[in-house]
C-alpha cells in the first residue's frame, strides 16, 4: 500500500506539461488526468515515473482479490448466493482513481470533492491522511480516521439497487488540509459493464416491491455527461414512486394507527 501511495505522489510531482498529456474531459476515456487520475487498462497507464505501472499493478491486483472476498460476504449477508453473480463479478470493471488534494490555507472555504455516492458495487479506498467524510442518517458529516495499514470500504449505487434499498450507497465527500497535501487511491468496482443491474428477485415480495429501475453503465455515463453531480445523485433518478395502491394502503395504515392511538387515549382518560 505504501508503494502505491508513493507512486501517486511521484506522478503528481511531475512537471505540469508531463501530466497534461493525459488531460481530458471525456468520461469515456480509459486514462484521464484532471483533478485526479482515473485509469483502467494497465498498458495505457503513465510510463513516467518509471516505477508507476509496476507499483500500481501490484496494488490493483491485491485489491481485486480483496474485492471478490468482500463481495461474497456482502451478498451472503443479503441472502443472495454469491455463485449466482459469479460471472458478473469476474467480468466486472475495476477503475482506479488516484487523487491529489493540495494543502489549502482556508480549508473551511473549500472542498476537495463535493458530496456524492459511487456508481459501482464497492469502493475500496486508501488515503494518506484524514480527509474523507461520510454523511450519516442525521445528515451529519463524520470524519473517517486513517488507520495505519487499513482500507475504507464503501457500498455504491449498484448495491443499493441490487438490495432493493435494504443497503444504502454511502454519501461521502473529500475535505482539504491546511498544512499538507492529501493523496487517495479509490479502487471503484462494478459489475460487468453490459449488465443491467436491478433488484435481486429474492429481495422482492408484496411487502418489498421493486423500488428501483434497472440501469447500466452507459446510463450512468449519460447522466454524468449531462448533469451536475453536485445538484443531484444518479441513484435518485432510479427510484420508483410507490403505486397508488401502496399509497392507499399506507394511508389506511396511518389512519388506523391514529384511530388506535385516539382510542387508547380515551381509555386512559376514562380510567
Amino acid at each position: 500500500m505504501e508503494d502505491a501511495l508513493d507512486a501517486a505522489k511521484e506522478f503528481f510531482s511531475l512537471p505540469t506539461e508531463e501530466k497534461v498529456l493525459l488531460a481530458s474531459d471525456n468520461v469515456h476515456k480509459p486514462v484521464r488526468y484532471g483533478t485526479s487520475l482515473n485509469h483502467d487498462w494497465i498498458h495505457l497507464w503513465p510510463s513516467n515515473p518509471p516505477s508507476y505501472r509496476e507499483k500500481m499493478r501490484k496494488y490493483v491486483k491485491q485489491v481485486h482479490i480483496l474485492h471478490k472476498q468482500l463481495m461474497e460476504m456482502v451478498l451472503e449477508s443479503m441472502g443472495i448466493n454469491p455463485s449466482d453473480l459469479q460471472e458478473e463479478i469476474e467480468e466486472g470493471s475495476q477503475v482506479l482513481a488516484v487523487n491529489c488534494y493540495p494543502a489549502c490555507p482556508e480549508p473551511e472555504l473549500a472542498l476537495g470533492m463535493p458530496p456524492h455516492s459511487d456508481y459501482g458495487s464497492l469502493t475500496i479506498l486508501l488515503q494518506s491522511c484524514q480527509g474523507l467524510q461520510l454523511k450519516d442518517h442525521n445528515e451529519n458529516w463524520i470524519p473517517v480516521p486513517v488507520v495505519e495499514g487499513g482500507l475504507v470500504v464503501q457500498l455504491g449505487d449498484q448495491m443499493e439497487v441490487l438490495s432493493n434499498g435494504r443497503y444504502k450507497s454511502v454519501i461521502h465527500r473529500a475535505t482539504v488540509n491546511a498544512e499538507k497535501e492529501r493523496f487517495s487511491l479509490a479502487s471503484l468496482h462494478s459489475f460487468a459493464l453490459d449488465r443491467n443491474v436491478r433488484p435481486a428477485p429474492e429481495l422482492v415480495d408484496k411487502e418489498h416491491p421493486y423500488s428501483y429501475k434497472g440501469f447500466s453503465f452507459s446510463d450512468f455515463l449519460d447522466f454524468i455527461s449531462s448533469n451536475d453531480i453536485v445538484k443531484g445523485r444518479f441513484i435518485d433518478t432510479l427510484k420508483r414512486k410507490p403505486s397508488k395502491k401502496m399509497q392507499v394502503h399506507a394511508s389506511e395504515d396511518m389512519h388506523m394507527h391514529s384511530v388506535h392511538a385516539y382510542a387508547q387515549r380515551r381509555m386512559m382518560n376514562a380510567t
